[in-house]
């Protein structure tokens, strides 16, 4: 299936590695011009020059999204060099594990900035350029924990990803007269090169291997070309009816029926 989107240009928070990276390099196959970011300048650089050799235009911002400035000097440069923009694909996010009665106001206030707020402001600079074409896709990386329980130690991280599908889905219905879809997506187990599931795999094979069995209908660790693929998809006029909704990417690891 062509996906038609050669020339898209596309912003990817959170893009220096993991699924961030696999998106990125995703929409580049795909065609679309990039911008995409992240903290560190080192890494992000070395997977700019990596996405570059597929001769494509990939602008690098090593910044934090957390940040304000950050985020408007974001949308300067993408407003500067195209003057529009077609996917925002919110990606950034982070973990902090711990019972909830040992968790502190500072536990909370930094991952809810990192794994929401950001995807929160990073979207309103953008909506503005979106509108001017009456056209656009913005996509959130979410979780299966965000349709279902994580289970303990994450009442953080269960939080605001639940969190994001919700904002998600309102946001659809808001901006659907503007031509603008909005959609989550919820990724199962991925495994990836220096990720957490990489390194138990590494550490504890055997453990590794009992959770597969228990956990992993499918068999294996998801991989971070087919959470791509499926954001590829949203981000496509192939997917013009689907606003609104949240996408399982997990192999059926998930048990929740909606």
């Amino acid at each position: 299936m062509e996906l038609e989107l050669k020339g898209k240009v596309a912003v990817i928070t959170g893009a220096s590695r993991g699924i961030g990276k696999g998106i990125a390099q995703g929409l580049s196959d795909e065609g679309c011009h990039l911008v995409i970011c992240a903290r560190g300048e080192e890494l992000l650089n070395k997977t700019a020059e990596e996405l570059r050799d597929n001769h494509r235009e990939v602008i690098a911002l090593p910044l934090d999204v957390t940040v304000s400035e950050d985020i408007a000097q974001l949308k300067q440069v993408v407003e500067k060099k195209y003057g529009y923009i077609d996917i925002l694909v919110n990606n950034v996010g982070g973990n902090k594990r711990g019972l909830f009665e040992d968790t502190t106001d500072q536990d909370w206030q930094g991952i809810i900035e990192i794994n929401f707020l950001s995807h929160v402001k990073v979207s309103r600079e953008f909506i503005p350029l979106m509108k001017q074409n009456k056209k656009g896709s913005i996509i959130f990386i979410s979780s299966i924990f965000g349709r279902e329980s994580g289970g303990a130690t994450l009442s953080i991280y269960n939080a605001t990803k639940s969190a994001l599908i919700s904002l998600s889905k309102i946001m659809a219905t808001e901006l659907a007269p503007d031509g603008i879809r909005v959609n989550s997506i919820s990724p199962g187990s991925i495994r990836f090169p220096g990720g957490s599931w990489d390194r138990r795999c590494i550490e504890n094979p055997q453990a590794m291997a009992e959770f597969i069995k228990r956990e992993l209908p499918i068999g294996r660790f998801g991989t971070v070309e087919e959470v791509a693929n499926v954001v590829c998809f949203l981000a496509s006029d192939r997917a013009s009816l689907v606003t609104g909704t949240c996408l399982n990417v997990d192999g059926g690891q998930s048990r929740s029926l909606i």
